[in-house]
């Protein structure tokens, strides 16, 4: 009997076009001798549609397509299934049952850990970090600050809440400024290279963290590599074990690498239905950035980047696949880590690829490490049998309980 992957994606996201690329590339590359791919694509209203129809890229170029001929459902627990059920209709029918989710899905409000945290709580299988890795994950702030406790070699940074700089933006400038010209801004919560932006003096750096404060409320300044090599690295695995992809050399034109470096190229998007979607020629997501793989780096950077890169997984509690940034300082022949992707564009198939290891495989890979994280997360005890309730509804009495029912209202 095949296992039914509700493969998850699209989102109230930055990323959101990313995400539906990302998630076809993975279905149309799954085994479906063992799986059965159950598409759950979620709008930018955060309203949730199945069908077989959404796996064909053409559809999100016209969302009526998509609202008039897929599904408009609510995944739920009912009678020991997870179940996709309509929201309209008059009998509200169950379109599908699924054995474990599959989030394929990038940026704030659904690789963050909000998504993981539905599904823990309905008690599905899903496939990737658990809620607070992926929480560490997406917030540079805090991820940073735990790598920093577990002395990984980074780049100088400070962080601040956008209030902080509303209400005073000299102590903020001054602090940053302590780092040193050339700064890069960021969003701490955003992906995909959005909102950031590098600094060359004051004016420049209020004017890259105003462009920061509109896409998040935290921000952070890092220090620039100025003779900088910039290396990715895929681990796959959990806290248990760790595993690495080939190490790729990204190539860019800019200062960092942009999200037109990363996902459309030399390609015109189009706009249809709200959905920003690439043309063919320039829809392979990340697989379609430009870069020497593997990289042109010593044997012993390799070692080095490789072993930083497991203990950077491992110290966030990551799990399935994901990509971590490394940026190299070409003249001090020093490595510091960047930041991680908890899940990548294209899920970075083509770094396994360059191991010999195919995307069917990897997907395979991550679907196995996302079943045996449910068993270990389930055999460990997180509710016991009390009579709590009991004893406090009894010292309560009638009278009580009258004035506890008049103080909720």
């Amino acid at each position: 009997m095949k296992i039914r992957v509700g493969v998850i994606f699209g989102g109230e996201s930055v990323e959101h076009e990313i995400s539906i690329i990302t998630a076809i590339q993975a279905m149309n590359k799954m085994d479906e001798e063992k799986y059965e791919i159950i598409p759950i694509y979620i709008t930018k209203e955060r309203e949730w549609y199945t069908g077989e129809m959404l796996r064909d890229i053409d559809v999100y170029q016209d969302f009526n397509l998509i609202k008039n001929y897929s599904n408009n459902v609510v995944l739920y627990y009912r009678n020991g299934s997870y179940v996709l059920q309509k929201k309209k209709g008059l009998f509200k029918s169950v379109v599908n049952e699924i054995d474990i989710a599959f989030p394929i899905v990038h940026g704030t409000n659904v690789e963050d850990g909000v998504l993981q945290g539905y599904l823990q709580t309905i008690g599905i299988p899903y496939v990737g970090s658990n809620v607070y890795a992926s929480v560490a994950g997406q917030d540079k702030a805090i991820m940073k600050d735990i790598w920093k406790g577990a002395s990984l070699p980074m780049t100088k940074y400070i962080w601040f809440y956008d209030v902080d700089y509303r209400e005073d933006p000299e102590t903020v400038i001054k602090k940053a400024e302590k780092i040193k010209y050339p700064l890069i801004v960021k969003p701490a919560t955003t992906g995909s290279s959005v909102g950031i932006s590098v600094c060359e003096d004051e004016e420049a750096l209020k004017d890259g963290i105003e462009e920061a404060m509109q896409y998040d409320s935290k921000i952070i300044v890092e220090e620039v590599v100025n003779d900088l090599k910039e290396v990715n690295i895929a681990v796959m695995g959990n806290y248990d074990h760790q595993k690495v992809s080939e190490i790729e050399e990204v190539l860019s034109t800019n200062k960092f690498l942009t999200y037109s470096d990363k996902y459309i190229g030399g390609g015109k998007g189009k706009l249809k239905g709200g959905v920003k979607i690439p043309t063919k020629a320039s829809s392979k997501g990340m697989a379609s950035a430009n870069r020497k793989l593997p990289a042109d780096i010593s044997k012993d950077m390799r070692e080095e980047i490789e072993t930083i890169a497991k203990e950077a997984f491992k110290a966030l509690g990551s799990s399935g696949n994901s990509r971590i940034d490394f940026l190299i300082d070409t003249k001090k022949n020093k490595v510091y880590i960047n930041e991680i992707n908890s899940i990548p564009g294209s899920l970075a198939f083509y770094l396994w690829e360059a191991k010999n290891i195919e995307f069917t495989k990897v997907l395979d890979e991550m679907i196995q490490i996302g079943i045996k994280d449910y068993k270990k997360r389930t055999s460990k005890t997180h509710s016991f049998e009390t009579n709590i309730l009991a004893g406090f509804a009894s010292s309560l009495g009638t009278k009580g309980m009258k004035g506890a029912k008049g103080k909720l209202k």
